[in-house]
């Protein structure tokens, strides 16, 4: 997978702004593991992510499992794992960066079940919760394998009670073992991964449930377990997650709605420098190269704000190649006009995008060697023949200075009746003045030649005009209606 320029760039500055954030001791883990014996074991955590495994430490088992991870420089607090050998089995450790040294024996066969802790109030209560969670599942499974083999109304309805009440008693354990551990680390652990609890919602005028309200206070509430000042959560594997989650599934996708969730969330993290960078990161690389078309606005909003201001640290270097990414992008934005250009067609007559008369208008930039134009020119025709009733007109336009390939292409595709365009002069910069970095490239245009969509997919071309004109239809409508 492709790194954008901001991953590119600032990979490094991770390292930087973990270094020194623990307190200066050294610590000491001792875990008896029984099954296992004279094999290595590795300590370390997942990434924020939770796609990355860092390790940190390595210690060898004895003839009775017995080994010891220990230095003198200091870990880090997070959640972090002993890692058996052959990485199929992995054995929890909460480490706070208080708790130093403590030990932990189980075995391998069975590890929630028959771990003992000492020394360690965190791993205690850890396991402690661990064992009733998969004592309350253990009971709930066999309640749903008797539903199956006793499946008559009357059984059924005596299991469902059961297994709500189940439901209920782990409900209070948990709200009891919070309040108890209130301090804990283990206790943020458990909350960061607890969805907000819905109060009832109001009812509508049509006797219904109101779901936007729903949705609102879900979203509204979506962070108010998540600690944003604690460094720890970054060496867990929760925070990438929950934040996909959100922005995914709770932001609406539109420059403006984004824009404003990111500044507020980055402002959430303001006293943790470590997960403020880590947002600030995450909303612009995911930006860069959107997988929702006519998003980039939020690339250069961040870039402007945190990567040109000086908010975020990268080198002059790094800072100078932004700011051109940002000068490159920020004219082709959607609802932007879209800079005028003039070129030759195959009748060595002029024609430029803003001299084109149609309702829409399909750049399609393209070089004729490459393999994925070439997939892509039948299915342009495709949508040029199925819409060109409604006002449709497609200009391609070939980037590589080869005008016999060009003229091949064009015939070879049967694209003789859209528009062509071919630059002579080899004058245009397609990568800076149109932000080309591959092909093909596409951008649709409304009447006025202003930017509906940008770096468009061939293959979802169709589908986003229709959709767009049945949209604006709609609005049209209102708007009529409205006068």
């Amino acid at each position: 997978m492709k790194k954008g320029l901001i991953g590119t760039l600032c990979l490094g500055l991770w390292a930087m702004l973990s270094s020194g954030l623990a307190a200066a001791q050294g610590y000491r883990i001792e875990a008896t593991l029984v099954g296992l014996k004279d094999t290595s074991c590795i300590l370390g955590h997942y990434n924020y992510s939770g796609q990355q495994f860092i390790a940190k430490d390595t210690a060898r088992a004895d003839a009775n499992g017995r080994m010891v991870f220990e230095g003198t420089d200091p870990l880090p607090g997070g959640l972090y794992l002993i890692l058996l050998p052959g990485q199929q089995k992995l054995v929890q450790i909460v480490y706070s960066g208080k708790e130093t040294e403590f030990s932990l024996k189980t075995d391998t066969s069975s590890v929630v079940k028959s771990m003992v802790v000492n020394g360690s109030e965190e791993n205690r209560a850890f396991y402690e919760y661990q064992q009733k969670l998969n004592q309350i599942m253990t009971e709930v499974e066999a309640l749903n394998a008797e539903k199956k083999l006793k499946n008559d109304d009357a059984s059924t309805a005596v299991t469902d009670k059961k297994i709500k009440d189940l439901q209920q008693q782990f409900t209070t354990y948990q709200q009891k073992f919070l309040q108890e551990n209130r301090d804990s680390f283990t206790a943020k652990l458990l909350k960061a991964s607890m969805d907000p609890v819905i109060p009832p919602a109001p009812m509508l005028a049509n006797g219904k449930k109101d779901s936007l309200w729903v949705f609102n206070y879900y979203k509204a509430h979506y962070w108010d377990n998540f600690d944003f000042s604690d460094a720890r959560m970054l060496r867990t594997p929760f925070v990438q997650p929950k934040l996909e989650r959100y922005v995914k599934d709770l932001i609406v996708q539109v420059p403006d709605s984004i824009i404003k969730d990111a500044d507020a969330l980055i402002k959430k993290a303001a006293a943790n420098k470590e997960l403020r960078s880590r947002i600030i990161y995450y909303f612009t690389s995911e930006y860069e190269n959107p997988k929702v078309v006519g998003t980039e606005g939020v690339f250069v909003h961040m870039a402007e704000k945190y990567y040109l201001s000086g908010e975020m640290e990268v080198s002059d270097d790094a800072k100078k190649r932004i700011g051109e990414r940002v000068a490159s992008m920020k004219p082709l934005l959607v609802n932007r006009v879209i800079p005028d250009l003039t070129l030759t067609n195959p009748n060595q007559q002029p024609i430029s995008i803003h001299g084109i008369k149609a309702d829409y208008t399909v750049l399609f930039f393209f070089s004729p060697t490459c393999g994925h134009c070439k997939e892509a020119a039948p299915k342009l025709k495709e949508f040029y023949d199925a819409n060109k009733a409604k006002g449709v007109k497609v200009l391609a336009i070939a980037t590589e200075q080869n005008p016999a390939e060009w003229q091949k292409f064009i015939k070879e595709y049967k694209l003789e009746e859209i528009l062509n365009g071919y630059d002579y002069t080899s004058r245009t910069d397609y990568r800076t003045q149109y932000d080309v970095f591959s092909t093909p490239t596409i951008y649709v245009l409304d009447k006025n030649k202003k930017i509906i969509a940008r770096r468009m997919p061939i293959e979802q071309l169709d589908d986003f005009f229709n959709f767009y004109l049945k949209n604006n239809a709609k609005e049209g409508t209102k708007s009529a209606s409205v006068k």
